[in-house]
């Protein structure tokens, strides 16, 4: 057995920190996955390439050595403590640019993680013991559950107890959720009583200390094994050349033996990074899923009088009141007074909106009312990270979507109510990705608009026009705010404008309509005619060739938008910092869609884009990852504010805290609308239920293990399967994996079709398939939990 040398150790040591990343605490699937990989190294890896490398080096064991010199040096450099496979220390004479740089396609825009999923970033915690003015403190990291992606949380801090034998003060540490925040005078209070001693000022440093713990990216390598195999072949490649002139025939089978060595612990690690992206891209289960609707939708069922006599109305009520819909005067026989001709005596109720998971013995009758359910519903808000929304949702929605605007983060630096400050080689991956998967949901004659900012507009340009080709860009819409509050103290040149930049799916096929008043616009437009001399519009043609404008004397939009920040617009407000004003969605929305059509807003915010989209009678589609998508949430000032949800509650009701409101007046609307809302299985939340076997790899006798699934065993989440052997089918139990999965909505997503109808036994589509609910199609079922 050859004697064990200092760079083999410190080659297996490198080798060990790839596969299981820095040292995390903590419960999550994160953590989850870094007890796989550690098991399939120690287990797997470790000893199947010791034995490779043995037998490798048989007829050269002075070449050991440098061996392990040249892989450490090699592969140290593509591994980040987070376990992301990227350019992190790549030396520029390696010349890693080269191949973008070619005359067939001009390529201006690379970045380094240009090749990897974002997923999120967040701290790697662990429990720490630190002495600070003389104080000892302990704080315990083994229970925090990390985040699901990239939203923004805030560590809490509970005092637990002092410690007797050396007054060490033990404090456990989470994440907030649900508005928590630390209690600083009740964590003092406490000490005290527990005779410890300790100010407010030594304790906040205490807690900045515990917090300077690495804040890191996680990404995920698209094709880890052709990343690292380009990467081993560059830094090859330069090392013959940059050296002697004339190689031995000895000399160069050492290099080749290197060579087969390294593409070895590349296929290992592929292998599992290939696992990722299937858990990345698996189509994920709907959850907690609900209806809102108001109550004329209802009309004079028999489920109003089942509403009105449950026992969780009062629950409801309280929602309307919490969202300032009634006030203290209402009563709930108000909801059923009619007048002497027999219509509703108080009809500023009759848009109160009704939250199906007040009632979710009387979902199913409420649902059984509408012939045609997801033509009947104005629009879907979606809780995920916008990247798992969009790949679930790209089926049911193809080529669907007329409009798409989203107001992305900045990058700015800041604090708002969501994470704001990325590399930008992490803001364009984040970006870029989510980009990819929109020209499929768009129309043939669609649009996207991006919001950007100083900041990283000029990055959103380049990468847009890498995703929608340069001849598909519309316009730099500039928005000129004049924002009162933003300029004190910002010197001689205040910022008062954004980049909006509009782009079409396909120019030659794209619509584009002048704003014109909506209650004049035709419902379908057939052609619009621009007289390019005299620089107007007209001869606007329905569908039936009727002119419906002669002659409007109209440029249409120019590409300065003069709309006044939400400062001056304060009824408008829901407390979320970076509120866009309903005006600014209102001519994108109407510069590019007609009502019934679709809108998109992937970063839906505060809801800006939905709200707006409701109003002016479109159908839309949200998408937001943040603690804000609820009825209320806590704000970045630590009050409590309108969610995304509660908005939406209220632009149906017609009024509310923060309506009537924005385009309220101007668009006529007083209320009405029907919407579903929920929440799609996360990347973490799979992880966390993914079940990986304790035992040595998969060995198939057809292929080496290098190259063999090693996978191929693994339960994943089939423990929610029963096989019926006899039967040869196998039966899919969704309680086995969480209790709350909208299968109906599950299926239509993965069917690519729209729901029709519900009942407790079916969904059937629009096409006129029905799957069961009870004992679903296993095919169809199978992407979700067990993936190949």
């Amino acid at each position: 057995m050859p004697q064990t040398n200092k760079f083999e150790i410190q080659f297996f040591e490198a080798l060990r920190d790839i596969f299981v990343g820095a040292k995390v605490e903590g419960d999550s699937g994160y953590v989850n996955l870094m007890r796989i990989k550690s098991r399939y190294y120690e287990q797997g890896v470790f000893p199947q390439l010791q034995k490779d490398i043995t037998a490798a080096l048989q007829p050269f064991p002075d070449f050991r050595e440098e061996l392990f010199d040249k892989l450490y040096t090699f592969f140290q450099r593509y591994f980040s403590e987070s376990g992301s496979i990227y350019f992190r220390y790549t030396a520029l004479h390696q010349n890693v640019y080269e191949k973008v740089y070619t005359d067939d396609r001009d390529v201006i825009l690379f970045w380094k993680t240009h090749m990897l999923y974002y997923v999120k970033t967040d701290r790697i915690f662990t429990s720490l013991n630190v002495e600070v003015d003389g104080v000892k403190f302990f704080f315990d990291a083994s229970k925090m559950t990390l985040k699901k992606s990239n939203e923004k949380r805030e560590v809490v801090y509970a005092f637990r107890k002092v410690q007797p034998e050396d007054g060490t003060l033990v404090f456990d540490v989470a994440y907030s959720e649900k508005g928590k925040t630390t209690r600083m005078d009740d964590i003092l209070k406490d000490i005290k009583k527990a005779n410890g001693k300790l100010d407010d000022e030594t304790l906040n440093k205490a807690f900045r200390v515990f917090e300077k713990q690495s804040e890191v990216d996680f990404f995920i390598n698209k094709d880890a094994r052709a990343f690292l195999q380009e990467q081993f072949e560059l830094w090859l490649y330069q090392y013959l050349f940059a050296g002697q002139n004339v190689w031995s025939e000895a000399r160069l089978a050492q290099l080749q033996a290197l060579k087969a060595i390294a593409y070895k612990v590349i296929d290992f690690i592929s292998q599992f990074e290939d696992e990722l992206v299937k858990i990345w891209n698996k189509p994920k289960f709907v959850r907690n899923s609900h209806y809102v609707l108001t109550l004329d939708k209802l009309g004079g069922s028999p489920v109003l009088e089942k509403l009105f006599t449950h026992p969780k109305l009062p629950q409801q009520v309280q929602e309307w009141r919490d969202l300032g819909m009634i006030g203290e005067d209402f009563k709930l026989e108000m909801l059923t007074q009619k007048d002497a001709a027999g219509a509703p005596l108080h009809k500023q109720y009759q848009y109160l909106p009704i939250d199906t998971k007040y009632f979710s013995d009387l979902e199913l009758d409420i649902l059984e009312l509408f012939d045609d359910l997801d033509a009947a519903l104005d629009g879907w808000l979606v809780h995920s990270e916008s990247y798992q929304g969009l790949n679930s949702l790209a089926s049911k929605f193809s080529e669907k979507i007329q409009s798409i605007y989203i107001d992305p983060p900045f990058n700015t630096g800041e604090q708002f109510d969501y994470v704001d400050n990325f590399k930008s080689s992490t803001w364009l991956s984040l970006l870029s990705n989510k980009l990819w998967l929109t020209k499929t949901l768009l129309t043939k004659t669609g649009s996207i608009f991006v919001h950007l900012d100083h900041s990283s507009d000029y990055l959103g340009r380049i990468l847009l026009n890498d995703f929608f080709g340069e001849e598909n860009f519309k316009n730099q819409i500039i928005w000129y705010y004049w924002n009162k509050f933003q300029m004190r103290g910002m010197g001689a040149y205040p910022r008062n404008h954004q980049s909006i930049y509009f782009y079409a799916r396909d120019q030659k096929e794209n619509h584009f309509y002048p704003q014109v008043t909506p209650l004049d616009r035709p419902k379908k437009l057939k052609r619009i005619f621009w007289d390019k001399e005299k620089n107007r519009i007209q001869n606007v043609k329905d569908t039936e060739g009727k002119v419906v404008y002669d002659e409007v004397n109209d440029t249409g939009l120019d590409d300065v938008w003069d709309i006044p920040y939400l400062g001056t617009t304060s009824k408008e407000r829901t407390g979320f910092d970076t509120q866009k004003p309903e005006e600014l969605i209102k001519r994108i929305i109407l510069s590019s869609s007609l009502p019934t059509e679709m809108v998109l807003d992937f970063f839906s915010g505060s809801g800006t884009t939905l709200s707006a989209a409701q109003k002016l009678r479109r159908k839309w589609l949200g998408i937001e990852l943040g603690s804000h998508f609820n009825d209320f949430y806590i704000n970045s000032d630590g009050e409590k504010a309108t969610g995304i949800l509660g908005r939406l509650k209220e632009v149906l009701a017609g009024k509310g805290n923060h309506e009537p409101c924005g385009i309220s007046a101007e668009e006529k609307w007083t209320g009405g609308g029907f919407f579903k809302y929920y929440e799609l299985e996360q990347y973490e939340d799979v992880l966390r239920r993914a079940h990986y076997a304790d035992a040595d790899l998969f060995h198939n006798p057809y292929e080496d293990p290098y190259h063999s699934y090693v996978f191929l065993r693994d339960m994943k989440m089939l423990d929610s399967v029963e096989v019926d052997e006899e039967g040869n089918k196998a039966h899919f139990h969704p309680e086995r994996l969480y209790p709350d999965i909208d299968l109906a909505e599950t299926l239509s997503q993965r069917r690519g079709k729209w729901i029709k109808r519900i009942t407790a036994e079916y969904v059937e589509f629009q096409d006129g398939e029905r799957m069961s609910l009870t004992d679903p199609d296993w095919q169809t079922i199978k992407p979700l939990v067990w993936w190949q």
